[in-house]
């Protein structure tokens, strides 16, 4: 059956962005000094190189048999740079740049891959791309493989973060934001309910943990306004918070507590320590802490500073609610209402390399006047990553959400300054484990009164 008109226009313009998101790790990689592309900037992801061929081998993978019916040119290749790997399960990778190909021989590789792949969609549009043998709409696949591209591109910034300065080709933040002094107060919100997820009778894509949609009632609330800054977590410090036992764990669970010990971790990873300065490691030169940004922390780290401020970490239909719901009962878009997300309103989409002072953008707002919870980074919720009622795996990509139901992954919410404007749509759910401190990912507090108990669950 011939592609209609508005399937070839919609495909056209995927594989536009496509190449847009390819321009944007391109950009990431050319960061990187030409001998330094064998580095391991984290101790628990793979050495620069793997990613390189693994956006490549991940579009040929998804592409070449499935839609377009190619043989392989380089299997050996294709399963290398398969699969990442997660950061705190399994241990830590162990291999050495010796193991790996030639820088020569994986970026000819990425150039092949690309030119095949390029040509033969193309060729394929001007005709017809019917769905997959499984059933799989061809625009399914091209939007996978643009926002797993830009999903690394935000992996890569946090990794070459990591990476000494003297190995990158060096630029400058030329961001010089400011704003009037931060002032948290707690943000009441009522009791209600709110939608958590996608329909998929709505047509709208979504990966396969957004689905499917459904109401949550939520008890009564109080949320912090803003993020919390570098200059609250300070506090934190100055009072031995991590020295103190009683913040690292509930109920005899003291996970959090040796992971910190065994580790010798005094302060959040960005931070660092020159004489009796606290400094702050940005992508290419440490500055002077910025008190007003959010810091950027592990789960772990959040949940011993809200104990200390006698909180907690919001939940995810809590986070939700305060950022996208109304005194009226109905829900917006985006928190601030309909307009897209752009950088008028929030600190997204590849504007900055750092984040901002937390209250740098008052239109980032919600109908509650919680501020500044899409972008400037994530914020950690307690809730387990977790299915939604009606969950169904990709059949393409089974265990892509499915591989982290393991009751040690935490979704995240919103998106930071090297999240594509995409992926702070309402529904989009990021996760990580606890103890990982490397991601652009901070946090806000609640209170809950005491009566309240844990939301119920009920289907729209």
């Amino acid at each position: 059956m011939p592609a209609t008109q508005s399937d070839v226009f919609l495909h056209h313009n995927l594989i536009e962005q496509l190449a847009n998101a390819r321009q944007r790790t391109d950009e990431l990689f050319a960061l990187v000094k030409p001998d330094s592309l064998y580095e391991r900037p984290i101790a628990e992801r793979h050495r620069i190189v793997f990613y390189i061929g693994h956006l490549e081998a991940f579009d040929w993978n998804l592409f070449h048999e499935r839609v377009l019916g190619l043989k392989t040119f380089h299997p050996e290749f294709d399963r290398l740079f398969a699969f990442g790997i997660d950061p705190v399960g399994g241990g830590l990778p162990t291999d050495q740049p010796s193991d790996w190909p030639s820088i020569e021989a994986v970026r000819d590789y990425v150039y092949k891959t690309r030119s095949v792949l390029d040509e033969k969609l193309a060729d394929a549009l001007a005709d017809s791309l019917p769905p997959t043998p499984d059933g799989v709409p061809v625009s399914t696949l091209l939007n996978v493989a643009i926002e797993h591209r830009l999903m690394h591109a935000e992996t890569l910034a946090y990794m070459l973060h990591q990476l000494p300065f003297d190995r990158k080709v060096g630029q400058r933040e030329t961001s010089k934001d400011s704003a009037s002094p931060v002032i948290q107060r707690n943000i009441e919100i009522p009791a209600g309910a709110v939608t958590l997820g996608l329909s998929r009778e709505d047509g709208a894509f979504g990966w396969d943990n957004e689905f499917e949609a459904h109401t949550v009632d939520v008890p009564a609330f109080g949320i912090d306004q803003y993020k919390v800054t570098n200059g609250q977590y300070l506090d934190f410090v100055g009072a031995d918070g991590y020295e103190t036992r009683e913040f690292w764990g509930d109920d005899g669970n003291d996970d959090d507590w040796s992971w910190k010990s065994q580790r010798n971790i005094s302060h959040p990873a960005f931070w660092r320590r020159v004489g009796e300065q606290w400094m702050y490691r940005t992508m290419f030169e440490d500055v002077p802490l910025p008190l007003d940004w959010p810091v950027y922390l592990s789960q772990a780290e959040a949940k011993a500073f809200a104990r200390w401020a006698g909180k907690s970490l919001p939940t995810e239909a809590e986070w939700q609610r305060a950022a996208y719901a109304t005194a009226r009962g109905d829900e917006r878009p985006y928190p601030w209402g309909e307009q897209p997300p752009d950088g008028t309103l929030g600190n997204f989409d590849f504007a900055r390399w750092s984040p901002v002072p937390v209250n740098a953008f008052p239109a980032n707002r919600s109908a509650f006047g919680v501020q500044g919870t899409l972008g400037n980074g994530w914020e950690w919720t307690s809730t387990e990553f977790a299915p939604f009622p009606g969950f169904q795996p990709f059949a393409f990509y089974r265990g892509y959400s499915a591989d982290f139901f393991d009751g040690k992954h935490f979704v995240m919410k919103g998106g930071s300054a090297r999240t594509a404007a995409c992926m702070v749509r309402r529904t989009f759910r990021n996760w990580f484990q606890s103890h990982y401190q490397y991601m652009y990912t901070g946090f806000r507090c609640v209170n809950r009164p005491s009566s309240a108990g844990r939301s119920s669950f009920r289907k729209s």
